[in-house]
């Protein structure tokens, strides 16, 4: 894929992390971005990236229910056991 450079304008603490980052796992500040810009979500209402929705698919059965943490705890209960 041809490739296009853009200027960013960063912050510099922001460039120093994204460097170390990139650093600690074999990776470029442009990869890091381009990979962040590739999971945007294109579709209009659509806020969840690909990975989130996956995700949420798992844990929501019903998409309008709203589960807090005492659901979280119950279904760790039900799963594992009360002990």
């Amino acid at each position: 894929m041809a490739r296009t450079a853009k200027n960013l304008y960063l912050d510099p603490e922001l460039v120093a992390r994204a460097e170390e980052y990139g650093r600690r796992h074999g990776t470029s500040v442009s990869t890091l971005v381009s990979d962040f810009l590739r999971t945007l979500p294109l579709e209009r209402g659509s806020e969840l990236s690909p990975v989130v929705k996956r995700l949420f698919g798992v844990a929501v059965t019903d998409p309008d229910k709203r589960l807090g943490a005492d659901d979280y705890r119950a279904h760790l209960a039900e799963k594992y056991g009360r002990r």
